[in-house]
């Protein structure tokens, strides 16, 4: 067991992958709704009116989609005892990933991650922020607009990442043991959701059951139900039609639409998701699968739990 008395990270700061084009992924991400900012080589994503960066895309041409490093931030006060903890417990460490940023503990996750700890502000929401109201339709009054006078929907922050792994249960166990965050819920060894003690979304990384690592999807919080779907009437409009959606979530609460990249992962609008507040006594739960997956939505589309990451992968088909 981690002691109590050791500090943890508080949020996902960045996150990283490389694509083979990078053109592709700039014009995928600013039809998502995201600010891409061209760096060198690379794309930054922020979002709008927002000035945390929170991920960076590489470019690796003729190689397959590929999750590069996770970064998590600590506050600067609690990094030299959390860095003593993870030598002293001996987690394999691993030289810093070039597209980084400097400073900070570099680790290997058991299914060949890089995960950095840095310290950094705290980006993950103190406290759950209030749901948008939607208009009601009144007597005489039209509330929903001309579609030619809808908003373009812009997320506001990032919520989380769901990765695969070869081995969910270790995977919790490092998640726990290294970076003190906590079990939320799970199904079995299929699927398992963390959250950071220090106040967050009910999940701040998942961790789904394949034959081995990679990034299913990123999540990116909107302000409500109809933005979530705008959002996909937005992506359909860019010419990106595959995703899955609109449904909403049994384990995190939250609604969604996930809409697919050129990749085969995927990008998520979330709106309402759970949040776990600094100090409340979460109860994790252990959910049968048929309960743990979502409440409604439309039938999950066969490719949604492929990971192309995999050398065996099929090709990826946009």
């Amino acid at each position: 067991m981690r002691p109590s008395d050791v500090p943890a990270v508080h949020s996902l700061d960045c996150f990283a992958f490389s694509v083979p084009d990078i053109e592709d992924a700039q014009r995928f991400y600013e039809a998502f709704g995201l600010e891409v900012r061209r760096m060198g080589s690379q794309l930054q994503l922020f979002t709008h009116g927002h000035p945390h960066r929170w991920a960076i895309v590489l470019e690796e041409p003729k190689h397959p989609k590929r999750l590069q490093f996770l970064s998590f931030g600590c506050y600067a006060a609690d990094f030299p005892q959390l860095t003593e903890y993870l030598k002293e417990r001996r987690f394999a460490q691993a030289a810093a990933h070039p597209a980084g940023s400097t400073g900070g503990i570099w680790l290997l996750h058991p299914d060949g991650v890089l995960v950095q700890v840095v310290p950094a502000e705290k980006s993950t929401p103190d406290y759950k922020s209030g749901p948008s109201v939607t208009a009601v339709a009144q007597t005489r009054i039209a509330v929903a607009p001309n579609r030619s006078k809808v908003a373009r929907v812009t997320p506001r922050r990032l919520s989380h990442v769901l990765l695969f792994s070869s081995n969910v249960i270790r995977a919790i166990a490092f998640y726990e043991d290294a970076l003190g965050l906590r079990l939320s819920d799970q199904s079995g060894d299929g699927i398992a959701f963390l959250h950071g003690v220090h106040g967050s979304d009910h999940h701040l990384v998942a961790v789904a059951k394949s034959e081995g690592g990679g990034l299913h999807h990123c999540s990116w919080t909107v302000g409500s139900v109809d933005e979530v779907g705008v959002g996909m009437q937005q992506m359909f409009t860019a010419g990106y039609a595959q995703g899955w959606g609109v449904g909403r979530h049994v384990l995190g609460s939250n609604y969604f639409y996930y809409a697919r990249d050129p990749w085969g992962s995927y990008c998520e609008y979330s709106f309402d998701i759970d949040y776990v507040p600094q100090g409340y006594p979460w109860k994790a739960a252990d959910h049968p699968p048929e309960d743990s997956f979502y409440m409604w939505g439309p039938p999950v589309p066969k490719e949604f739990v492929t990971n192309y990451e995999l050398a065996d992968a099929p090709p990826c088909v946009s």
